[in-house]
């Protein structure tokens, strides 16, 4: 059977979802029997049936004896919301399942297989691992360190300014840029900037997109002295209640108290101190910047403060993907 194929269509079933399941992962499901697909699913928002549990409800046939191709390890626990996967498999028929990634979460961890395997259905792990792990970064990632997913968002000329010397940055990119941009927040749990950027651009730090409904992004204000304009869009407006400040806090620190109110992934955009500060205590997971053709010669550079002193010691994206916006472009890679 083409393992691979079904795997993929199961991954683009989980895109679906993206920025809408956490703090779960994004899993997609697709039930093969006799080189057909008769159901398909995915977990399209935190509290309702996981991708599982859709894909037998949706299937059009009988299931019994069929293929199930999933890309995270089926769930075994019961103190959730929804009920455990690897038990409802069972009781279907399922006479293989196919994954692609072992669940990295403690209650699961590889006692889904194990009850699968237990129960005589035929098990085959690592089926397009690597894309697998890509897919759920985030939820890879909080799971095995127990802190944020921090994303870095930059946006420069080509010559690596992010503004004028005084400070001028509206706009460095054009207007399809900027609504990728808003994309971007729109899957994030909370927005970060830096005292310097909440001064000189007072920005709102949020989705400003048509038909978004979900609850803002928290916004995350980090600063050495703690002192800030207390007339500042963040404070003043009707989300005032998320915004939330740091003052002389670590960043490690940081990061795991907002882990535990809840945080999984946090877009970090601005400023240049702040990010250097992120980069150089080794926080940063993911960078995505954004590229408009153009020249300040003379400006701010984007990353002034990270101080690097050999060659050797520059920073590498890898798993780079590049997206046209307009006159500009967006990179995208893991750090």
């Amino acid at each position: 059977m083409d393992h691979a194929g079904f795997m993929r269509r199961a991954m683009a079933l989980a895109q679906q979802a993206r920025g809408r399941t956490w703090p779960n992962p994004m899993v997609g499901c697709v039930i093969v029997k006799d080189g057909r697909i008769i159901g398909e699913g995915f977990h399209a928002q935190a509290g309702l049936a996981h991708a599982e549990a859709d894909a037998l409800a949706r299937a059009t046939g009988p299931v019994a004896g069929a293929t199930l191709y999933v890309n995270l390890e089926p769930c075994c626990h019961t103190d959730k919301r929804t009920p455990p996967c690897a038990q409802a498999l069972i009781r279907a028929g399922i006479a293989r399942v196919v994954i692609a990634n072992i669940d990295p979460n403690p209650a699961v961890s590889g006692g889904g297989i194990a009850l699968l395997r237990q129960a005589g259905i035929e098990v085959i792990t690592d089926v397009l691992a690597e894309d697998g792990e890509r897919l759920n970064e985030v939820f890879f990632h909080q799971q095995r360190t127990g802190l944020p997913f921090v994303h870095l968002k930059l946006a420069s000329t080509l010559d690596g300014r992010i503004a004028m010397p005084d400070g001028q940055s509206q706009w460095i990119t054009g207007e399809a840029a900027r609504t990728h941009a808003h994309q971007l927040r729109a899957e994030h749990d909370a927005i970060a900037i830096g005292a310097g950027t909440l001064r000189s651009d007072n920005p709102r730090l949020t989705v400003r997109l048509p038909g978004f409904e979900r609850p803002q992004p928290q916004r995350i204000i980090f600063s050495r002295s703690g002192k800030l304009p207390t007339d500042a869009h963040v404070f003043t407006d009707a989300d005032a209640a998320r915004t939330r400040v740091f003052a002389g806090t670590p960043l490690p620190e940081a990061l795991a108290m907002l882990a535990e109110d809840g945080i999984c992934n946090l877009l970090l955009e601005g400023g240049a101190g702040l990010a250097a500060s992120f980069l150089q205590a080794g926080l940063v997971q993911r960078v995505s910047h954004y590229l408009n053709p153009s020249y300040l010669g003379d400006g701010l550079p984007a990353l002034a403060a990270y101080g690097l002193t050999e060659l050797s010691h520059r920073l590498h994206l890898k798993h780079v993907e590049y997206s046209p916006l307009g006159d500009d472009l967006v990179l995208t890679g893991r750090l």
